[in-house]
């Protein structure tokens, strides 16, 4: 706030109070900021938020709120300053305000406390925050100035003392949140006396304030580390958290709970910290401090007090279920939770998540002497849990669709239901195989179940054969989907998937699908793309062609195959038949509306141009095409995710001129000090600025006009995405290189060129 006072006469300046706010509206309302009223009286804005989520998309509104009013800009239209609260820093780049003061710094805070000393006289001692910030936030200083609490008995409090307690707590667990003064009279019963006044010997470490003269007065103590000092002190004199949670809960939310106050409740309960390792922890840092200075038990009660007490809330209950199943391992009052939870909220799939997850643990735990039926009963809940969780999913997905339209972005799909489904067939393949390996064969479809009955010893476990015979499709079904969402896309420019999700679906694959009996297709078509990896040396070109043969008819795959046999005695087999692959690709162009993503990719790669020369097809229309289809097939899955590019355009003909994402990776790499921190390659582009993946790439003439990238085309401007959007505020004359994610061409590198903007066909 400091920082924008100071500039506010440079920039106009803004603070997003609301992270939930309507983005569209929030880009509007920056627009007409920079304009203030005239296109002549620009002026960049320097807008204060606290969410990273939406810097993506926001920037992407804001551009095309200018494109839409066609304003020019003469300057940077806006600076987001996204100033977050972490415990734990993720990124290499990001700016740490820490708790240090520069030698400068140092020297104004003794001058100012010398000032304060002849202006206050002892009062100077009560001013705990200046002085804790003066001293770089000394340890000492701080017990100091709680020595108070040392006085605190368990039995027996004044309300003074609960009150305190209450409020440390609160700001210990979440810095920022307060009590209005009013609730805090209330509750000393003693609202004729100044609360200053009641709360001695405290009130030094408390302070009331007011945002503006309509707004009530808040309360809340001095500084977020007295308030954590303040609340150890009190764990230590026996006055627990979790005995001032309870109290606290009880008391504050006995009617209606104030907006703002089950905000602070619900991120002190269940708001989860992320972790060095980009993790989050299992549960809120109170329920955590609760189990480890306290009892498990002590925390499962404070949880189980906030979910009666918001009768109505998924929240606590969610979060009480998942402690029970993995801290106290009572299966019975985490699923009686996690339904609870469901049923507050009924349509949202990541509260029904925990239900399956209840199950899955339940399952994994199972004694060795569990039998097959009971394995199997356990099963079945869970994956009904699991089907019934991504059916909701898909209605969340819908609706998102819906709402955004044809907005690039979507919110973030859930997939957890396909992802435990795929847990729970691993854990059951281990558990039944375990057992008797005559499961092998049953799971995997190659023996029907009713042959081997006598062997698994148990008639009844007959009437579990239609889902046992569900199982081996469905997990194939859902590796394919996995296997494309972790190829075509990553959780965001900055962060991979865990590994786990690879690792799992991978090993599911195995188990039931690796081993099976293909169909007729499908046996085709695996064997064709191993002909295709033994035959050619080059990974592109094999994982090009393999699109295409993903995408082949019965009859297309005979024909290949058949040329290939022909072909067979001949040295050169293998290009004789990815000659004849490419020749009937040629003939199905132009392709349809119907085909897939993946053709008009192959398309785009083989038939760009190497110059500025004409194309023989429409390529703006072969890119909304791709688009569309993409948003037919993908969107709905991908729309919240960075999509990877796949391939890019390089220097050469046919096949040869495509170059996988892999490759100049490795050349980065091998010629880089820096470790395979893609976060910063692909979101700084890092990558392009190196001499030998310069050398592999075809570099590609275009434009920067009204926020658009586009290519120049045979005296055509073709419209392309752009990887890096900050690229794209000045209108100007660039080159980039061009890659392809499963959306369609994308400019990664865009880097400005002499000369000036001439005005070409728009195609």
């Amino acid at each position: 706030m400091q920082v924008l006072w100071d500039l506010r006469k440079t920039f106009r300046c803004a603070v997003l109070t609301d992270s939930t706010s309507d983005i569209t509206n929030v880009a509007e309302q920056v627009v007409r900021l920079f304009t203030a009223g005239s296109r002549d009286n620009q002026n960049t804005v320097l807008l204060l938020l606290n969410e990273e989520q939406i810097l993506e998309s926001l920037q992407e509104i804001i551009m095309m709120k200018l494109a839409e009013q066609k304003i020019n800009t003469r300057m940077p239209v806006v600076t987001l300053l996204s100033c977050v609260r972490k415990d734990v820093v993720l990124q290499n780049d990001q700016v740490i305000l820490r708790e240090e003061l520069s030698h400068t710094e140092q020297q104004r805070f003794n001058e100012k406390a010398e000032e304060l000393r002849g202006r206050y006289g002892d009062k100077y001692e009560q001013f705990h925050a200046f002085r804790i910030m003066q001293t770089n936030f000394s340890r000492e200083l701080i017990k100091q100035a709680c020595t108070v609490f040392r006085t605190v008995k368990r039995a027996n409090r004044p309300r003074r003392t609960q009150l305190a307690a209450f409020l440390s707590l609160l700001n210990a667990y979440v810095p920022g949140s307060y009590l209005l003064e009013s609730q805090c009279l209330a509750f000393l019963k003693h609202e004729d006396r100044s609360l200053e006044d009641q709360m001695e010997p405290f009130s030094d470490l408390i302070i009331t304030f007011q945002e503006d003269k309509r707004s009530d007065k808040k309360v809340c103590m001095v500084h977020p580390v007295l308030a954590q000092q303040c609340t150890e002190l009190m764990a230590e004199a026996g006055v627990t958290r979790s005995d001032t949670a309870r109290n606290f809960l009880n008391y504050f939310c006995r009617n209606e709970v104030p907006s703002f106050l089950l905000a602070f409740i619900k991120d002190m309960l269940t708001k989860r910290e992320v972790t060095n390792e980009e993790r989050e922890d299992k549960f809120s840092r109170l329920i955590l401090d609760i189990q480890n200075t306290e009892h498990k038990v002590q925390s499962a009660s404070v949880l189980k007090v906030a979910s009666k007490k918001f009768d109505q809330n998924p929240f606590f209950p969610q979060a009480l279920a998942r402690f029970c199943y993995i801290e106290l391992k009572d299966y019975n009052q985490a699923e009686m939770w996690a339904k609870r939870a469901k049923e507050r909220c009924p349509q949202n799939s990541f509260v029904a998540d925990t239900l399956g997850q209840v199950h899955k643990n339940q399952l994994k735990n199972q004694m060795s002497t569990a039998t097959a039926r009971e394995i199997l009963q356990l099963a079945k809940k869970a994956i009904d849990a699991f089907k019934h969780e991504e059916q909701l999913a898909e209605e969340e997905i819908e609706e998102n669709v819906k709402k955004t339209g044809r907005a690039k972005s979507l919110p973030v799909s859930n997939t957890r239901g396909q992802f435990g489904y795929l847990q729970v067939c691993n854990i059951l393949y281990d558990l039944l195989v375990g057992q008797n390996e005559a499961w092998k064969g049953v799971l995997t479809k190659n023996q029907p179940m009713h042959s081997v009955l006598n062997s698994l010893g148990d008639n009844k476990l007959y009437r579990f054969n239609h889902l046992i015979n569900s199982l081996r499709d469905e997990v194939e079904r859902k590796c394919d989907f996995f296997d494309q969402y972790l190829v075509y896309s990553k959780l965001n420019v900055e962060r991979d998937d865990p590994d786990y999700i690879s690792k799992d679906t991978t090993d599911c694959y195995m188990k039931y699908v690796a081993h099976s009996t293909p169909s007729h297709i499908e046996s085709s078509c695996a064997q064709l793309i191993q002909k295709l990896e033994q035959s050619l040396t080059d990974k592109g070109h094999v994982e090009v062609l393999s699109h295409l043969v993903r995408e082949y008819t019965e009859s297309e795959l005979q024909d290949v195959t058949t040329r290939w046999g022909e072909n067979s005695s001949s040295t050169d087999s293998g290009t004789a038949a990815v000659d004849f692959m490419l020749a009937g690709f040629r003939q199905k162009m132009p392709l349809s509306k119907k085909d897939a993503p993946e053709l008009y990719m192959v398309a785009l790669l083989l038939y760009w141009p190497d110059s500025e020369d004409s194309c023989l097809f429409d390529l703006s229309q072969m890119i909304r095409q791709m688009r569309s289809s993409y948003e037919h097939v993908y969107k709905k899955y991908l729309g919240s995710r960075y999509l990877h590019p796949l391939f890019f355009i390089g220097k050469g003909q046919g096949l040869n001129r495509i170059v996988q994402r892999e490759v100049l990776e490795e050349l980065f790499l091998d010629q880089s000090e820096e470790t395979s921190n893609w976060s910063d390659n692909w979101r700084k582009e890092n990558l392009f600025k190196n001499a030998s993946v310069q050398a592999h790439l075809l570099r590609v003439k275009g434009v920067v006009r009204n926020y658009r990238v586009h290519a120049l085309v045979g005296g055509k401007e073709i419209e392309v995405d752009a990887n890096v959007r900050n690229s794209l505020w000045r209108p100007r004359p660039v080159f980039f290189y061009l890659g392809f994610t499963i959306r369609g061409p994308v400019a990664f590198g865009i880097q400005s060129t002499t000369g000036k903007i001439v005005k070409v066909k728009n195609n």
